[in-house]
């Protein structure tokens, strides 16, 4: 939280008071710091001099203005779909460092990644493959690929977010990969350029990223063995963030425990960061509506709720919820923080320690990844503002919706 900090009892943002942003743009509004983006994504790429290419994964956040600070310090893109890959390019970011993942990728997505020339798909079946190679041949290129591999490593991570393990819809068993670049090497039109994992999100120990690198660097030789040659080697990504209790690698112990492997130096290593870039960096505003007490239960009630940021309610997940004006004489309570939405499931936080009244702001820590990304419409709620801080000054880089366009485009039967 380096970029959000008090200066006397008001929590700043790259030197803006949270608190005159809110009043502007009224909450609830996801606020990003332009520099906290930029360190964090320095920091991968300064942390090796192995030729690399950080390939932000756009799922995590795909606001332009957060797509387009990453494409001027030349990141590459991880996308899943089309959609993605047209917010890259509407951020300027360049075609041929992004990278294709996904196990449902469709006829026009592949279509169009082809044409704009992306560097890489990474497959995830052999009726991809199959498929990639029909249109490529419709188009009359070659398709970049690397095959995505499942080295079944358990990354020690929350359930729904691993997908490096055989019971996961990911990737293709690492015996049956051998067969598959055999195959793919006779292809008209598929180009063989790498081999790539991703392993799950959130992991906060370097071991399964190393245990699943050991692996892909076994394949390999056995590749090469077979007269099949790779240009690079993508880990995926997945590094996580202290939420909580959690005490994660830096980017430089991640870089250090993989290079010990001896990478080749003929492999460029591919990364896909994405939650460590961006999740530090931004913040959920919300404004106290109420206080209420049930029992020996005390509620405080928010006008943000599981719609704008579902990771509580989904993963159980913990964020720091602090004051954007803090009261350091005041009494403080026990409070459960939850929304206005009809589910006992939407909540922020529970037996948070806070004083605060209606009419007070708060923050919801380290909410830069999987927020405005993963919120919805639930109960007619128009989705949330978003608002870029930087260089002392701040831009709404995402209008509130209205309650007019959210159904704007439905219509009645009659």
């Amino acid at each position: 939280m380096n970029d959000f900090i008090y200066h006397n009892h008001e929590l700043t943002v790259d030197g803006l008071s949270v608190k005159d942003i809110v009043r502007q743009c009224q909450t609830p509004c996801f606020i990003y710091s332009h520099a906290g983006i930029t360190r964090a994504w320095r920091s991968f790429d300064n942390a090796t001099t192995h030729p690399h290419l950080i390939c932000y994964a756009v799922k995590a956040n795909s606001n332009l203005a957060v797509l387009n600070t990453l494409a001027e310090l030349g990141s590459g893109f991880d996308i899943v779909s089309q959609g993605e890959l047209m917010r890259v390019l509407a951020a300027k970011g360049d075609p041929r460092k992004v990278v294709f993942s996904g196990v449902g990728k469709q006829s026009d997505e592949i279509a169009m990644a082809l044409k704009v020339g992306i560097n890489c798909f990474n497959v995830e079946s052999e009726a991809e493959l199959l498929l990639i190679n029909q249109i490529a041949n419709h188009l009359n290129v070659q398709a970049p690929i690397a095959l995505r591999v499942n080295p079944d490593v358990d990354p020690i991570s929350h359930p729904y977010i691993s997908t490096g393990q055989k019971e996961s819809k990911f990737g293709i068993d690492a015996q049956e990969a051998i067969n598959l670049y055999q195959q793919a090497a006779t292809l008209k039109h598929v180009k063989i350029k790498g081999i790539a994992c991703h392993i799950g999100s959130q992991l906060t120990t370097t071991a399964p990223f190393v245990e699943a690198l050991q692996r892909l660097l076994g394949l390999i030789d056995q590749l090469e063995n077979k007269g099949i040659k790779l240009e690079h080697v993508d880990v995926g990504g997945g590094l996580g963030v202290h939420y909580h209790h959690q005490k994660p690698p830096t980017p430089n112990e991640y870089m250090s425990a993989l290079l010990k492997l001896n990478i080749p130096s003929h492999l460029k290593l591919i990364l896909e960061p994405g939650r460590a870039i961006v999740a530090n960096a931004g913040i959920l505003a919300t404004k106290v509506l109420l206080i209420k007490q049930s029992g020996n239960k005390h509620f405080c009630v928010v006008d943000c709720a599981m719609n704008d940021y579902l990771r509580p309610t989904l993963y159980d997940a913990w964020h720091n919820i602090i004051p954007v004006q803090q009261q350091p004489q005041a009494l403080t309570q026990i409070y459960d923080i939850v929304g206005p939405i009809c589910e006992s499931g939407d909540f922020l936080g529970k037996s948070r320690e806070l004083a605060v009244k209606a009419g007070d702001y708060l923050a919801v820590c380290q909410t830069g990844a999987y927020g405005f990304v993963m919120s919805s419409n639930y109960n007619s709620r128009p989705k949330a503002a978003e608002v870029m801080a930087k260089d002392n000054a701040f831009k709404i880089v995402r209008p509130r919706e209205t309650l007019e366009e959210m159904f704007a485009k439905e219509s009645l039967w009659t």
